[in-house]
């Protein structure tokens, strides 16, 4: 049988026809336009579905289900998402709506659940029952695969690992706690520890290398300084690396997955990043004499959303 997954984010929409084992055979997408409210975005969710599915030669008989990723938490009970902050939906039944146009089973779930479903059915953690897919961007999301399958918890906000509080009265969330993981291991983060480096150092490396434009700091600008031995980026990388090896103990400790992945934008600093977090776990972890989950970086990038929708129907 064949799958439909649609990728809805807040500025694109992606659909793609997969195969049992994730291989895309068709695609298409179009844009938001979350301003036209939630009834116009599931339409063109529709029409993208039956767009792919034309395109890949096929008919609706030959499509088992329709799984949709999107930015935000789904309420299994009811098929509802009660809340979306960037598409501006609240309580919409996503289900009933695309059953409208489509009378096929309908899936959905958290866009970095179903990246990390697809790096298990077609990535780096292919094969693997049990792992775990951290997305580190803007905030920090995770995925929790469990006997192949995404775990979600009783209420389907479970695998919210940005918001696990890792530092005691630390930074404020956007959630309104403070100290949350994503505060210290996200894109974000970075960016805000290398401007106070930069705004205590005027005339120092981090400053110079955006031409005193602070606002112009990326991950990118402190991880290409510390790959060059720059000695206030190598120290902000490795606090960085502490952070972030805090959260993924804490996951090791909670799950022991098989195999845990990173991706998202902060991967893209690849066997950088990778090696150091490898290097810093052995003295985190708390069963020293006991094997713990391998660190890999994601391998499907932007094709992982339609991919990981789609098997969400598997």
């Amino acid at each position: 049988m064949l799958y439909v997954g649609i990728d809805l984010g807040g500025t694109g929409i992606k659909a793609g026809l997969i195969t049992e084992d994730g291989t895309i055979l068709a695609q298409a997408d179009c844009p938001t336009g979350v301003e036209r409210g939630h009834e116009a975005v599931i339409a063109d969710m529709a029409k993208l579905a039956l767009t792919v599915i034309e395109k890949g030669g096929k008919t609706l008989d030959d499509v088992k289900s329709i799984g949709i990723g999107l930015p935000g938490v789904q309420d299994p009970r009811t098929g509802h998402v009660p809340f979306c902050t960037n598409l501006y939906w609240h309580d919409v039944p996503v289900i009933e709506l695309m059953n409208k146009y489509i009378d096929k089973p309908i899936y959905f779930d958290n866009d970095a659940t179903v990246a990390g479903l697809a790096e298990s059915v077609a990535g780096v953690s292919a094969g693997v029952k049990n792992s775990v897919f951290i997305t580190l961007g803007t905030g920090v999301g995770g995925a929790i695969i469990i006997d192949g399958k995404p775990y979600s918890g009783a209420n389907g906000v479970g695998s919210e690992v940005g918001h696990m509080i890792t530092v005691i009265d630390g930074e404020p969330c956007t959630c309104g706690n403070s100290g949350c993981w994503e505060r210290y291991a996200s894109a974000t983060a970075i960016i805000r520890m290398g401007r106070e480096v930069a705004e205590k150092k005027p005339a120092g490396s981090i400053a110079r290398a955006v031409g005193g434009d602070l606002s112009r700091i990326t991950a990118k600008t402190i991880f290409d300084l510390a790959k060059e031995g720059d000695p206030d980026a190598t120290e902000l990388f490795n606090r960085y690396v502490y952070y972030l090896c805090v959260g993924i103990v804490n996951i090791i400790n909670c799950v022991d997955p098989e195999v845990l992945v990173i991706g998202g934008g902060v991967s893209k600093a690849g066997d950088f990043l990778l090696n150091a977090v490898r290097a810093k776990l052995p003295s985190m972890v708390f069963y020293k004499a006991m094997p713990y989950a391998r660190i890999e970086l994601a391998t499907l990038g932007n094709d992982a959303g339609i991919i990981g929708a789609a098997m969400l129907g598997r």
